[in-house]
């Protein structure tokens, strides 16, 4: 992890709104690293000026130091969420990577214990676990499919979102004609350009805040499905196995779990094995090791 004390890049052009120093800039590379695991590079430095600014603003202070000085000394502070939200990356849309929506389909259509349960673990604007949702109601071919969503992320603001269930009109631009009318509603007058979710799909999903560093995650039982996709990139190594030794616990034995197509988990081979295109099962030597057999 970078140490505070050595300067990295250049400063700062004067020109900027806030004094901001790459020291400024090493502390919040530290601070999100033990606050969230996050890892920042060099090359984020002007992105946390321009996302932090805005909380320099709404707070009316003068300097990135005095900021990061009134973090530190106030280790409960709301403040810490609203400085995780500015530095969290949200990017997402409906169906993504669309070839995992194929095999969960496969999955609940194969699985005869009910309900199926997902945990979706990286939720952001809620584009994911809406997906899932269309998934399970067509794999279900049922008005009321047996099946639990749990969606989590560490940004309140993306959750408060994805709860809302209410989006742009070209965010659904892509999906299929029946998708649309099938779970959407669209909005007229001043929700013109807008459309929401409809309850029945909503009603599938659990939003929760989750912190994946946290020591204990607020969920019980396990899951048939684990969506964690293009998190792992974030994290180090060490942090990456922590995490993902900790998600096979919550893997019923023959689960799946479904990452990023970045991303390779060749480093836990003591503990997962390909079972499709960056979807993984758990060895045997884990099911083992936790006195479970599939």
């Amino acid at each position: 992890m970078p140490n505070p004390e050595q300067p990295v890049g250049l400063l700062m052009p004067n020109e900027h709104e806030f004094s901001y120093t790459p020291k400024d800039f090493n502390r919040v590379v530290a601070l999100i690293y033990q606050h969230a695991g996050i890892r920042l590079n060099e090359s984020k430095m002007q992105m946390v000026y321009s996302r932090l600014s805005r909380r320099l603003r709404a707070l009316r202070m003068d300097t990135f130091s005095g900021y990061l000085d009134m973090l530190q000394a106030n280790p409960d502070a709301e403040e810490w969420q609203q400085f995780v939200n500015a530095l969290t990356t949200n990017l997402t849309a409906f169906f993504r990577e669309a070839h995992h929506f194929d095999m969960l389909a496969e999955q609940i259509e194969r699985t005869r214990e009910r309900p199926f349960r997902i945990w979706c673990a990286a939720s952001s604007t809620g584009e994911e676990p809406y997906s899932l949702a269309m998934t399970a109601f067509e794999a279900c071919q049922s008005a009321n499919p047996a099946v639990e969503i749990i969606a989590s992320d560490l940004d309140t603001h993306v959750l408060a979102t994805a709860e809302r269930g209410v989006y742009p009109l070209d965010r659904v631009e892509k999906l299929s004609l029946e998708r649309k009318r099938g779970f959407f509603l669209k909005g007229a007058g001043p929700n013109e350009g807008k459309v929401r979710v409809k309850k029945p799909l909503r009603s599938l999903i659990d939003f929760r805040q989750i912190n994946l560093l946290s020591e204990q995650w607020p969920l019980q039982g396990q899951f048939d499905a684990i969506f964690c996709r293009n998190v792992m990139i974030y994290f180090d190594q060490p942090t990456q196995r922590q995490i993902l030794e900790k998600m096979g616990r919550r893997l019923k034995p023959d689960g799946l779990l479904y990452v990023g197509h970045s991303e390779n988990l060749h480093y836990m081979s003591d503990w997962y094995r390909p079972f499709g295109k960056t979807t993984y099962s758990l060895t045997e030597r884990a099911l083992q090791e936790w006195g479970r057999r599939s």
